[in-house]
This record gives structure tokens, C-alpha cells and sequence, in this order.
């Protein structure tokens, strides 16, 4: 089939370059997605901001190699003036008033339509932990997105066209980490946030707009208010340019990160025209937590079973975001329900059971939503949260935890209690053998053991494994774990996996170089950040 680049069919300009091939087929319905308007804002917020960003991860890095040497997180006292003083977010619109269950996935045609279809409040379009970012992938999306919007190809309008419909649509962008290596500008690849939020926002602004909600976003990976503060330069940037009223464009903030979540106050500061909520991104935080503090000997985090939303670190994490945002007016959001229903009577109603009463955990701390990743987890989840809020509220606003003691960093950091199993290690070489070959074959959202796993599992995964081999841990049956045994270890597990996927489906796939890849990063003598940094370079386009 031929293959063309876009930027034969679409314009560029002198600093931005566009390298993406597409198929010829689907270069007349995808190059609508980056018309010259949306190219040009690209280019624009590139050209205030990409310095800026530069920087913001060159003192992440900074801070991160403090944290190696010694030194943990904490509040910052330079900031606590503002942690002090009275102050609060702007009014949150009606649309986002009421978000008790949120069902988030990746953005193909068929998961927007059901998702916009569906009883949640909210449907999120995941382009960063359930997207593989092959150039298709990522028009693809925006296409859909577009299409959903404007009512194009679906059964019904479902992003909110008629009186029926009540899910809100939110777009979950990329981090900040994260380059678009398609697009250039200057000769480097630009940030793929930026690329994210200028096409969906110049593609919808519009119609979005004339139906009374606005473009509304969700931001991950924050690290730091320093990092809130440069997205909210870009959005007072973005309205202006489009002649829009300050604080037209909204967010939510994930707090996913270990960093972040001493900092939530800052964050809702910096962007308080703008933000309407945190969000409890517990998978991501798990993950940043092994991550930040990978050279702290006593804080290492047993199988990853034991970290539940009832360990202490969590329950602080989850009580502090509840307190903090509903101080400031912003609504707290809670974490994400992976779990896939079964056909079995029995096993559903169990898990069922077991999704109630941890929904039921987040609404008693105050959340006045939460997230789900299936859509036969939302009634569940509404029934526990409106057993708190009830009819005759829309959110838990008004529950304030002043009450409570303060959380204190000690909380925050402190490991919580549980074995280190060989079992642990090799359900986590599983799971992340079959994440990594499912991400590479282009499937981000993968169903495995019966949950919807996204790239935060797998993170933990081999986070956790990395992490045991670097401080040698002792595990419950007295084996230490070293790289010869986590060797031999992933030899059986791809063996063992062979077998549960049987032989066709293991030789049409790409599980030895999902192997080979996470062999290299578990054996590594520096953690790799992201393993979708070196998993990108297996993608097919």
C-alpha cells in the first residue's frame, strides 16, 4: 500500500515540521484533524513554552537526584503562604457538578461511542496510559474525538447533542515527559502534551462550546506547582489568542505522582481560573512511590496485593487530596477500578462486592467521584457513592475533614506491611511480559487475569522487581532475589505464559521481544524512567 508523509498533503512551517506517515487511505479523513489553524497553534504554544518545559524537567531531574542521595519529599516552606492563606478555585460549571462515576479508555471509535453511551457521569479519552502512540494511533483518536463531538457516525449524538445524554467528555492528554516524535519544531520533537491539548482544543473549542460545556482536560504526571503554573500560562494563552473569557478551559489535575502530592495545594493555586479537581491516580502513584524512592532501603513496598487504599500511605494520600481540595473548592476524585466482570455468577458477585466496598472507602473519605475502566463496574460504583452523596447533592463538597489531624509527610512516606513473595515476582513478570507485548503490537488497554490493565500495572511490575534486585530483598521463602534469580525466573514465566496463551497466538506475537526489552530495563543498573520510552522504538509506526 502507498505511503505518504502528511506534510505532502498538509502545511508546515519554517520551525514545525510534521514526519508522521499515514496510510493514503486515510490521509483525506486524518489530515482534517491538523488543518492549518491547528498547526499553527501547535507551533505557537512550541514557541512560548518549549523552553519552559525544558527547564521544568531539568529540575525534575534535580530534584529526583536529591531524593537518590538522601533526602525525602516534604511541604515546602516557601510556599506556605499560600498554603496559609484564604483563597479559592473559580466556580466549577454545571457540567462538572456532579461526577460520580467516571469511566475512562482508550480513544477508538467503538470504546468513545459506548463510553459516551453509557450511564457515567464522565467519559475520559485516555491518549496516555491506554494509547500506543503510533502517528495513526493518534489521529486516529482525534478523529474519533471529533467525530463523537459533532455526532458524526454514531447511533446517537452522544457527546451531549440531546436531552438524553449526560456524559461529559474530558481528554486525557499525554505527560509532559513525553515527546511527539512525529511532529518537530526547530528540529526537535515537540512535547506530546503540547501536540495533545492545541488539536483537541482547536479541533472542538466550537462546537463544544455551543453545546454549553468547553474543553475540558485532564492532566498527568505533575510533579510540581512549577509544572501547574506552566499549563495555566498556556491555557490564559490559549483563550486569549481565541478571544475566549479567562478560564474557559478546564482541568483536572492527576495526582499520580509521589512529588505531587505535596504539593496539591500549590497546584490548585497556580491554576485556579482554570482547575475544577484532583484526581487519586493510585496505580501511577504506586508506581512513583517505588520509583522516587528507589534508593531508600526501608521504603520498599511488599507484593503489590498489599497496597491497598486501606494501607496507611494511601489512606493519608486519599484523606489529604479529599481535605485539601475541598478547602479550596475543587472537587476530589478517587482511583481507578480495573477490575473486568466475569460470566461466572459467583466470581462477579464477588468482585462486584469487592468494587462496592472499596468505592464505598473512597465516598466515606469524602471523594465525590471516582474512576472505573469497564463499564459494568458503573452502577456498582454510583450505588456506593450515592449511598454518601444522595439526591439531594450533586458532590461531597461540603464534606470538609477539618476535623481531622493534619497528615504529615511521615504518613505520606511511611511503606506499608505485607510479605515479599517469589509468587509477587512472578505474577509481576507475567503481567508485565504481557502488557509489554500488547503495548508494542499496538494495545494499551489490555485485559489480563481479569482486570483492564493499562501502562501504570506494568510500571509497578517491573518498578517493584528493579527495585528488590537493587537492595537484595529477602523474600518470604527465604530466597534473595539477585538478577540470576530474576533471570531464570523470567525464563519460566515466558514459558508459563506461552502456555496460558497458547503456541499460536505466542508465535504470532511478539513475546520474546517483550521479553528481550523487559529483561534489559529489570537488569538495568539505572532504573529507566518510563519503559515506554525504550518500548516506543519496537512500534510499528
Amino acid at each position: 500500500m502507498a505511503m505518504n508523509t502528511i506534510e505532502e498533503k498538509q502545511k508546515t512551517t519554517a520551525s514545525l515540521v510534521i514526519k508522521g506517515n499515514v496510510h493514503e487511505q486515510a490521509l483525506a479523513k486524518q489530515s482534517k484533524v491538523l488543518s492549518a489553524g491547528t498547526v499553527s497553534l501547535i507551533e505557537k504554544v512550541c514557541e512560548q513554552f518549549s523552553e519552559e518545559m525544558t527547564e521544568l524537567l531539568h529540575i525534575r531531574m534535580q530534584k529526583q537526584q536529591s531524593i537518590d542521595e538522601g533526602t525525602l519529599p516534604a511541604f515546602l516552606t516557601e510556599t506556605r503562604q499560600v498554603r496559609e492563606s484564604d483563597w479559592r478555585i473559580a466556580p466549577i460549571p454545571e457540567d462538572l457538578q456532579d461526577r460520580r462515576v467516571e469511566l475512562t479508555g482508550p480513544v477508538d471509535a467503538d470504546t468513545l461511542e459506548k463510553g459516551m453511551n453509557s450511564n457515567a457521569k464522565v467519559f475520559i479519552a485516555d491518549f496516555e496510559d491506554a494509547l500506543t502512540p503510533s502517528w495513526e494511533h493518534i489521529l486516529n483518536g482525534q478523529q474519533n474525538l471529533r467525530n463523537v463531538i459533532n455526532g458524526v457516525g454514531n447511533k446517537t449524538d452522544s457527546a451531549n447533542n440531546d436531552a438524553q445524554a449526560t456524559t461529559v467528555l474530558m481528554c486525557r492528554i499525554r505527560g509532559l515527559h513525553m515527546f511527539e516524535k512525529h511532529v518537530t519544531f526547530k528540529g526537535e520533537p515537540i512535547p506530546a502534551a503540547f501536540f495533545d491539548f492545541c488539536v483537541y482544543f482547536h479541533n472542538n473549542y466550537i462546537k463544544l462550546l455551543e453545546k454549553g460545556s468547553a474543553p475540558y482536560f485532564y492532566i498527568p504526571k505533575l510533579e510540581s506547582h512549577l509544572e501547574a503554573r506552566l499549563w495555566a500560562k498556556i491555557f490564559s494563552f490559549v483563550e486569549e489568542r481565541y478571544c475566549l473569557r479567562p478560564g474557559t478551559i478546564k482541568c483536572t489535575c492527576l495526582i499520580e505522582t509521589l512529588p505531587a502530592v505535596f504539593e496539591m495545594e500549590e497546584i490548585l493555586y497556580e491554576l485556579r481560573p482554570n482547575i475544577v479537581a484532583l484526581n487519586c491516580g493510585r496505580w501511577d502513584y504506586i508506581f512513583s512511590y517505588i520509583k522516587t524512592l528507589k534508593n531508600h532501603k526501608d521504603r520498599i513496598l511488599p507484593d503489590t496485593q498489599a497496597v491497598t487504599m486501606n494501607a496507611s500511605l494511601m489512606s493519608a494520600y486519599s484523606r489529604l487530596l479529599v481535605k485539601t481540595c475541598h478547602k479550596r473548592g475543587a472537587m476530589a476524585i478517587g482511583g481507578l477500578a480495573a477490575s473486568i466482570p466475569s460470566e461466572e455468577t459467583l466470581i462477579n458477585t464477588q468482585l462486584l462486592t469487592q468494587v462496592f466496598n472499596d468505592k464505598k472507602v473512597e465516598a466515606s473519605h469524602g471523594h465525590d467521584g471516582t474512576w472505573v475502566a469497564h463499564v459494568g463496574l458503573i452502577d456498582t460504583s454510583m450505588a456506593a457513592f450515592e449511598q454518601f452523596i444522595g439526591a439531594s447533592h450533586k458532590n461531597q463538597l461540603h464534606v470538609t475533614r477539618d476535623v481531622d489531624a493534619p497528615i504529615t509527610a511521615k504518613e505520606l512516606l511511611i511503606p506499608c506491611q505485607g510479605e515479599r513473595t517469589e509468587e509477587g515476582i512472578r505474577l509481576n513478570l507475567r503481567i508485565a511480559l504481557q502488557y509489554i507485548q500488547a503495548w508494542i503490537n499496538g494495545q494499551a488497554c489490555v485485559p489480563i487475569y481479569g482486570l483492564l490493565e493499562d501502562a501504570s500495572t506494568a510500571e509497578i511490575a517491573r518498578t517493584s522487581i528493579w527495585q528488590w534486585i537493587k537492595h537484595q530483598v529477602l523474600l518470604s521463602n527465604g530466597l534473595r532475589v539477585t538478577k540470576s534469580l530474576v533471570e531464570n525466573m523470567l525464563i519460566e514465566e515466558l514459558a508459563k505464559v506461552k502456555q496460558e496463551v497458547g503456541d499460536q497466538e505466542f508465535t504470532h506475537g511478539r513475546y520474546t521481544q517483550a521479553a528481550v526489552l523487559l529483561e534489559n530495563i529489570l537488569l538495568a543498573d539505572e532504573l529507566v524512567d518510563f519503559l515506554t520510552e525504550p518500548a516506543s522504538n519496537l512500534l510499528i509506526a
